[in-house]
């Protein structure tokens, strides 16, 4: 067993990542549960696809206790899906194998992001590879508590924009893939405004503004 000071989810994930020996790497959420057959699963569909660097599946949501359908915004698809991982985070990863070299080379999960640090790695991964996606139910998602992080954080998508601007900023995109990450920004700055005027939070005002008008120009490039 691995003890550290609480750094957060990202921390615990890169520790554990930096510690294990195999090739691949799963993950499991505290909140989430895997079904029994889960890697013998994926175990099938990484010797029909070698090549593949990860693989994730659908899922089964329980919200106080009793299960649920997930909005079509939350359907998981497979390929090049970096268009797709723009919106939310569309890859669980409960629900996703990763092999370890690949994670590596990725810089690991951004220790720096309080939540959406999962939204962020995949940006950062399906910008580069396809993905592989296993349509049937390999894990159960448990949601309606209170600790969970999407209640304990205002404004998440203030985390999705801070992950497309470093994207945008530090990371090497193709022209399609930045356009597209340019146009998802400005979108997602131009609702947190609007949320920002209503409630008059100037703070949230002046910090965000400028980001606004400097992607703006951007788009219009």
């Amino acid at each position: 067993m691995i003890r550290q000071q609480n750094k957060g989810v990202s921390a615990a994930r890169n520790s554990g990542i930096t510690a294990a020996s195999n090739d691949w790497i799963a993950l499991l959420d505290s909140d989430d549960e895997w079904l029994p057959d889960k890697l013998m699963t994926i175990r099938k569909h990484q010797s029909r696809q070698p090549d593949q660097v990860l693989f994730h599946s659908d899922e089964i949501w329980i919200r106080n206790g009793q299960r649920v359908n997930p909005m079509h915004k939350h359907a998981k698809h497979g390929g090049w899906i970096f268009d797709r991982c723009l919106p939310l985070c569309v890859i669980s990863p409960s629900a996703a194998v990763i092999r370890r070299d690949v994670i590596a080379q990725l810089g690991g999960f951004d220790e720096s992001l309080p939540a959406c640090e999962d939204y962020d790695l995949w940006l950062r991964l399906c910008r580069r590879y396809p993905v592989c996606y296993i349509d049937q139910p390999l894990i159960r998602k448990y949601g309606g508590h209170q600790d969970q992080l999407s209640r304990r954080y205002w404004g998440m998508d203030r985390f999705r924009i801070r992950s497309m601007h470093q994207l945008i900023q530090h990371h090497e995109l193709d022209p399609e893939q930045r356009q597209q990450t340019i146009a998802m920004l400005t979108r997602k700055l131009q609702i947190l405004l609007k949320g920002a005027h209503k409630h008059d939070n100037q703070a949230v005002i002046d910090e965000y503004r400028p980001l606004l008008e400097h992607y703006q120009t951007l788009a219009a490039c």
